[in-house]
């Protein structure tokens, strides 16, 4: 069984990832690895191929390997992440990020059919949530979690589900609010058909009750679905500020005193129609603004990086403990790609650790006997153990993260409808005292009281409050199906105001994921266990890169004669062959001239082949910046070596590259721009970026995983989407554009309605009329004003 380059492109069956070896198959089926054969097959005995008739390639890479999860068979742990339990059935929500389609919903929703003990299973689409009900006398949690890693769908568990943390978006009394204003709306609109058709007078005696009925019906509208604008105009006015629920509360109130005066005089209908059409339509415009994408976590922290709990070593036995169990002294195992925990002395393998999410060095650092480990690195190669020697709170990691230096900023930032809002309110009322004094002066009592309300109601900025979360909410819609999910509406206000950009490097503008190796000859599993084996004992970078990229599940441990020979190779005896990796020369290899870095395979003499390594950078990197520099200031700064400076000079000056950055460096480093008046945008990826994504004006976290670990920010961007940057900056600043139109468009509406109220002869039916207009002029040029732009700068919208 050889892996070698397939002369012909193969997309898996299962995930559609790219197929290099012809070692997976099944019924005519190719995959790209034994976990997406594996799902196959399973769906296939249990007669649940129909999985793949609702979407082409379905499914998740099984590539990645699972964790340990010895933990689940704690009584402690389970008890903290299951939702119910009886004598007999266990009911828990999983968050699975795998869940994409509809192919996914079918398969989960049709799990009883895998496993008979479970009794329901309800997907949550937007959420990507599983609730799950199980006779755990039958199957344990642990099992059910294996059943889902077994076909594609594994959870995410860390250490804040465990504690329950997380923050939930509660919009159900928003709601509440938003159907008591709709019907009393609708029946209002219903009650003043005789009003609008000029039939008032035909049906004296029904007209003055249904002018009361409404009254009646404005009442719950006013002091419960605008309860809200009135107690923030209030809370505004008491720190001598004006936002933009002072003039709304203000309309909203004049609106129900002069109806109530009407009616009760008898004098008019009132306004009681436009009154709940206004409170029903910016209720709508705020609980759009207040959509967002809750199942992402823009507030996240160290604990949802950690796992849920370590293997402990006690008397030469093995269990797991929670995290928040562990003592300084214990012994820990740490497998091959396991976190950890705290910061402790290393007893015994060879440690291999990966820093670059604390430290933004890509290369992992060899710890020998006796040195410490800090807390976060990642253990790459066999396992490993260590005794701990500082508490998981007071290890290094989490001390970068609650670092005071990281938290000591607060971003003053006034929206657009905010800003306006004071100028508004103030202009409203100068106009409003205006004509009332004009009229007051002409003798003209009742035509003065007419004007000052009116005025104060048709300048009432409800499509001003409306042009704002309607645009972006639209923009916000648009950022996610391009892969950027940003953290809320008035985020996007900032990110258009954003002129200086820094850029992290490690994992950042270079790809983790990327296929950037590639094998040109033959191997067998057995020679590429071999050859993962010799260079796991080599600490040269591209020794690391051969190890992740071959993927063996277990290493020989029977090797000798190992030497490396610097600036040539590697060399040894794996079970009794002769290995040797390295440089044509080195090897006995013909050179072979094509791009990228080549590592030769010799094995007993035999020439194996070659590894060609690119570097990684982000697919369109070198266009993406040239694009930006024409209208944004560019900073690198890393945490990593400087080895790759020659090669980003062609693309990032050389005075703005700033390598071997400490996490309080780059944090200093965004304070001194904005010290110089630059809104500064922090693009960065790990925990060393953390404090100062934090403090940049507008924080980005590039994520080649949106559901795993990322700093707190303002927005994640996957990976690959970072090639489009320029267009999201262009299309913020572009939805700013339609902010500012629609603000000119609810000003000519205001002022039309604003030469009949200064008058005093303003009728109901004229605002009955003239508001919706307004409202719905607003909404619909937003929405294709939005599209429009979106277009323009090559995003998807549809």
């Amino acid at each position: 069984m050889e892996k070698k380059v397939l002369s012909e492109k193969l997309s898996c069956y299962h995930c559609g990832d790219p197929v290099r070896t012809t070692l997976y198959q099944a019924d005519n089926h190719a995959f790209c690895c034994l976990g997406c054969q594996t799902v196959y097959s399973i769906l296939s005995s249990n007669n649940l191929k129909n999985y793949y008739k609702y979407n082409q390639h379905p499914g998740k890479t099984q590539k990645k390997k699972t964790e340990n999860l010895a933990y689940l068979d704690e009584a402690k742990i389970i008890q903290k992440l299951i939702d119910y339990k009886d004598d007999d059935f266990t009911i828990v929500t999983f968050y699975i990020p795998a869940i994409h389609c509809s192919s996914c919903i079918w398969l989960l929703e049709n799990l009883y059919k895998l496993n008979s003990a479970i009794s329901y299973s309800r997907i949550d689409f937007t959420k990507k949530q599983a609730n799950i009900k199980f006779n755990h006398q039958q199957v344990s949690l642990k099992n059910l979690v294996q059943l889902l890693i077994e076909i594609g769908y594994e959870p995410i568990i860390t250490l804040q589900d465990v504690v329950k943390e997380k923050k939930k978006i509660n919009q159900n009394s928003l709601v509440r609010k938003i159907a008591v204003a709709g019907f009393c709306f609708g029946n209002v609109m219903l009650f003043s058909l005789p009003e609008y058709f000029g039939l008032g007078r035909t049906g004296q005696e029904y007209s003055l009750l249904f002018n009361y009925l409404n009254l009646i019906l404005a009442l719950p509208v006013l002091l419960y679905s605008a309860r809200d604008y009135f107690i923030s105009a209030y809370h505004s006015l008491k720190v001598k500020q004006v936002n933009l629920d002072v003039p709304l509360a203000l309309g909203i109130l004049v609106l129900f005193i002069r109806s109530a005066i009407e009616i009760i005089s008898n004098s008019g209908p009132g306004f009681s129609d436009t009154l709940c059409g206004l409170v029903f339509f910016i209720l709508i415009g705020k609980w759009i603004q207040n959509r967002t994408f809750y199942h992402l976590s823009f507030e996240r922290d160290y604990r949802s990086y950690f796992p849920v709990a370590v293997t402990v070593i006690n008397s030469n036995e093995e269990r797991p403990v929670e995290i928040s169990g562990l003592e300084v002294g214990d012994r820990i195992l740490i497998r091959n790609n396991e976190i950890i925990p705290a910061d402790a002395i290393v007893l015994k393998g060879n440690a291999a650790i990966d820093f670059s999410f604390v430290t933004g060095e890509s290369t992992p650092v060899k710890k020998v006997l006796g040195e410490i480990a800090y807390a976060g690195g990642r253990q790459i190669g066999e396992a490993i153990e260590l005794e701990i020697v500082k508490p998981v709170s007071q290890s290094h990691l989490t001390h970068l993260w609650n670092n005071e230096n990281d938290k000591h900023y607060d971003r003053k930032f006034q929206t657009f409808s905010n800003s306006i809002s004071k100028y508004f309110t103030t202009v409203l009322l100068l106009i409003a005292t205006s004509s009332a004094v004009f009229w007051l002066i002409n003798e003209d009592a009742p035509k003065a009281w007419a004007a000052f309300t009116a005025v104060l109601i048709i300048a009432c900025p409800c499509a001003l409050a409306l042009s704002s979360p309607f645009t972006l909410s639209a923009a916000l819609s648009i950022f996610d199906k391009n892969k950027l999910f940003i953290k809320n509406t008035a985020a996007i206000e900032q990110m258009a105001k954003i002129d200086t950009l820094v850029f992290d490097k490690t994992g950042t503008i270079t790809s983790p994921n990327a296929q950037h190796i590639q094998f040109v000859g033959n191997l067998n599993e057995n020679e590429q266990k071999k050859i993962a084996s010799i260079c796991r004992n080599s600490s040269h970078p591209l020794s690391f890169q051969i190890v992740k990229w071959l993927q063996v599940d277990d290493f020989s441990k029977n090797i000798s004669d190992f030497r490396e020979t610097p600036g040539k190779g590697i060399q040894g005896i794996v079970d009794g062959k002769e290995i040797l990796v390295g440089s044509a020369k080195f090897t006995g290899n013909e050179v072979v001239e094509d791009g990228g870095s080549r590592v030769y395979i010799s094995i007993d003499g035999e020439r194996k082949g070659y590894f060609i390594v690119n570097q990684p950078w982000r697919d369109g990197l070198s266009k993406l910046v040239h694009k930006l520099n024409d209208n944004y200031e560019l900073h690198l700064i890393s945490g990593d070596q400087d080895k790759d400076r020659l090669v980003l000079h062609d693309i990032f000056q050389q005075e703005k590259m700033h390598f071997n950055q400490l996490p309080k460096n780059k944090l200093r480093y965004v304070a001194e721009l904005q010290q110089q008046d630059k809104v500064v945008s922090m693009v960065g990826d790990g925990l060393n970026d953390a404090g100062a994504l934090k403090a940049a004006d507008f924080g980005i976290a590039i994520s080649d995983d949106i559901n795993s670990f990322s700093p707190g920010c303002d927005a994640i961007l996957e990976g690959n989407a970072l090639k489009q940057l320029h267009h999201f900056l262009a299309f913020a600043k572009d939805a700013m554009k339609v902010i500012y139109l629609s603000f000119a468009i609810s000003l000519l509406y205001n002022i039309v309605g604003l030469s009949f109220a200064v008058r005093g002869t303003m009728s109901p039916l004229f605002a009955a009329i003239l508001m919706p207009l307004s409202t719905i002029t607003i909404i619909s040029f937003t929405s294709i004003a939005t599209h429009s732009y979106a277009r323009k700068n090559k995003l998807k919208n549809g």
